[in-house]
């Protein structure tokens, strides 16, 4: 199934993408787009944490979901999905919030790189931190509510952003941790519309998932 992917980079990087291990916490709007990039690429090993169940209201943007599974657990639907893609990738799957109590279950697997997909200010702190106390390359989402245009999606230090309400509390987080190194993350320089409740259309999430997978991919293969 990987033959194009081979074909652009050749058999010795496209055997490195698959000796990896990635960690995707979140499967929703900007997980799910991920993990489908992710796989399509040929990584080894995913590992998937998320807690929730598939929600109507997801129907508009999350790829794992349909009218078939609502109700259903995302990392069950998410791992169904991946084996229908390529049955070969080991899939392993964690139905859990992520917190204090839990990051301990990180502490189980070799990990390669980390996606940051999920919403809690508190669990990205701690992934933040694992992933700088443990030399683990880590990119992570900011806020993709509220927004329409994909294209003023970047990919920058968290040091670096601005007009994501999100990103200027982990900003703050970061900088007074006095880390000299990169915490990077995709996060938009759109303003967001103002609303009562977090608005999604499908592009800004899909698009900020496509570029977490996207740096993973580069990184492994030197591009």
């Amino acid at each position: 199934m990987f033959t194009r992917v081979i074909s652009l980079i050749g058999k010795e990087q496209f055997n490195e993408i698959s000796k990896k291990t990635v960690l995707v916490v979140g499967l929703g709007g900007v997980g799910g787009y991920a993990v489908e990039a992710l796989v399509r690429s040929g990584i080894g090993t995913l590992i998937l944490i998320d807690y929730d169940k598939i929600d109507i209201s997801n129907l508009n943007r999350q790829i794992i979901t349909n009218n078939n599974n609502i109700g259903k657990y995302k990392v069950d639907e998410m791992k169904n999905r991946i084996l229908s893609i390529n049955p070969n990738c080991n899939v392993i799957v964690i139905n859990t919030f992520l917190n204090n109590e839990t990051i301990d279950k990180l502490r189980d697997f070799q990990l390669d790189y980390i996606v940051d997909a999920c919403d809690s200010v508190q669990a990205k702190k701690l992934l933040i931190d694992y992933a700088l106390d443990n030399n683990i390359k880590l990119i992570a989402s900011m806020g993709t509510a509220n927004k329409v245009d994909p294209s003023k999606l970047v990919i920058t230090d968290i040091r670096k952003t601005s007009y994501d309400p999100l990103a200027k509390i982990l900003r703050k987080y970061v900088i007074d941790k006095k880390t000299n190194k990169k915490v990077m993350v995709v996060s938009s320089t759109e303003q967001p519309i103002k609303s009562d409740i977090l608005s999604s259309l499908v592009f800004v999430p899909a698009v900020a998932g496509l570029m977490c997978a996207n740096y993973i991919i580069r990184d492994i293969i030197k591009n």
